[in-house]
């Protein structure tokens, strides 16, 4: 038997940990009180035995990748995105590109699509390899138990510092941490009001705490993007750079640009941040494997700063993460509101129904893929999956904008830190998935750290 055959067999023997979904009909009102704590604890666990399962009233939870693809990408692709999503995140994001609809979306798209094109990552590359240098290196001199819960968004939190919020004279890098931790612990804290759609001028109970995380996060992107503006730097050095020079060819008003700039840093941090986490959680309970990605990318970049072009050099790592986002989707749910009739292999939708994406139950449904919830990576180093079984971005038009930034930052990050450093299990339990704003684990993710 080969070494491969060997090692899946014993690979067999371990189950990555799971989320427990609703095994019982779950009544609107525990659905708004549970999906506030854990939006796992809401969906049906026939949705990952069934591609298709008719919720109360009138939700529709689909698997079915042909239905995912039709209502993404064919009938229902200009579906808008569920009230209840707006109300959740609105506040923090305004009315950038994840929230806005029509006319106002598709040019703030086309505005910004250029910033996330292949040729600017080798930049941002850069900034994202200094960041995984520095992780690494902490890591190598405090070897021992890590949450690597912790570590994971510290390392996206640097990275937001460098690429927008860097060299700044106004804004110091401590302001920006203190703020962000801040912003991103208001937004992640999801109101019982707005998952139940009553009136928004209704006080929702972190308002009492106070929305100064989101003013002060709306008053340090603007002053950085102002000074920015002023400064006038001749080539892009970074993120909010090529932003800047977006807006020279196509002009929006400032607190549009404020709204995109924090939808940006939210899209990019605890959506990478969990990835990477749950990665190096799943190469610390498959050694074998977490051996033989380190060997790729000591092939391919033994010394020096990992670089973009150093990338095409890894497919193991590259179907690691994938298979990761497959098991640990960070954005595990979405949801949109049907505007008028359609009918998709016999299921009739009307206008005002719900239709919920469980993507964490799509990629681990048992009626599309083999073994749903071991982890095999090896699954992406062939062909494709079928187009809507496979969705961690979405899909049509509004498929995450950022998605080659996220899968790049990702895997520059893992491949600077696993280079050096060997994660194994810790004696410490493994806490499971829990879905609020994005999927995270529900507690410390402890994990030993030595020098490989």
């Amino acid at each position: 038997m080969t070494a491969i055959g060997m090692q899946e067999m014993r690979q067999a023997d371990v189950t990555p940990v799971s989320a427990r979904l609703a095994e019982k009909p779950v009544s609107l009102l525990q659905f708004a009180r549970s999906a506030g704590r854990n939006m796992l604890e809401v969906i049906p666990i026939e949705t990952i035995q069934q591609t298709y399962v008719r919720g109360p009233l009138n939700i529709h939870y689909i698997c079915d990748p042909e239905m995912v693809t039709e209502l993404l990408v064919g009938k229902g692709r200009r579906f808008p995105k569920a009230n209840f999503t707006k109300d959740i995140i609105g506040s923090a994001v305004g009315n950038g590109l994840i929230l806005s609809e029509g006319e106002k979306w598709r040019k703030q798209r086309q505005r910004y699509s250029p910033l996330f094109a292949a040729r600017n990552l080798p930049v941002l590359s850069r900034h994202f390899a200094e960041t995984g240098s520095e992780i690494a290196a902490s890591l190598a001199e405090n070897e021992g138990p890590v949450d690597i819960a912790q570590v994971a968004p510290a390392s996206t939190l640097t990275n937001i510092s460098r690429v927008i919020f860097s060299g700044n004279e106004e804004v110091s890098s401590e302001q920006i941490r203190v703020g962000l931790i801040a912003y991103f612990n208001y937004i992640s804290d999801i109101s019982l009001f707005d998952l139940m759609g009553l009136p928004k001028w209704l006080p929702r109970r972190k308002w009492l705490r106070s929305t100064a995380p989101v003013t002060t996060m709306r008053d340090l992107a603007r002053t950085v993007i102002e000074q920015r503006r002023a400064e006038g730097r001749e080539e892009p050095q970074d993120f909010l750079d090529l932003m800047i020079n977006a807006l020279k060819e196509d002009f929006e008003d400032l607190e549009t640009t404020v709204d995109n700039l924090l939808t940006f840093v939210v899209a990019g941090h605890e959506t990478s941040a969990n990835a990477m986490a749950w990665g190096y959680y799943l190469l610390a309970l498959y050694p074998e494997m977490q051996h033989r990605i380190r060997d790729e990318i000591r092939t391919a970049c033994p010394e020096d700063k990992i670089e973009f072009s150093h990338l095409e050099h890894m497919p193991l790592l590259r179907a690691h993460i994938k298979e990761t986002l497959r098991l640990y989707p960070s954005a595990a749910f979405f949801a949109r509101d049907a505007e008028e009739t359609v009918e998709i292999k016999g299921i009739k939708i009307e206008p005002g129904d719900a239709l919920f994406f469980p993507v964490y139950s799509l990629h681990r449904n048992e009626k599309l893929w083999e073994e749903p919830d071991q982890y095999r990576p090896q699954r992406f180093l062939g062909a494709p999956p079928p187009r809507g079984q496979y969705i961690p971005f979405g899909d049509g038009p509004r498929i995450c904008i950022g998605a080659q930034y996220a899968e790049t930052e990702i895997m520059v990050l893992m491949a600077s830190v696993l280079r050096d450093i060997h994660f194994s299990m810790s004696s410490a339990p493994m806490p499971e998935p829990v879905l609020t704003f994005t999927m995270r684990a529900s507690g410390p993710m402890m994990l030993n750290a030595a020098r490989a």
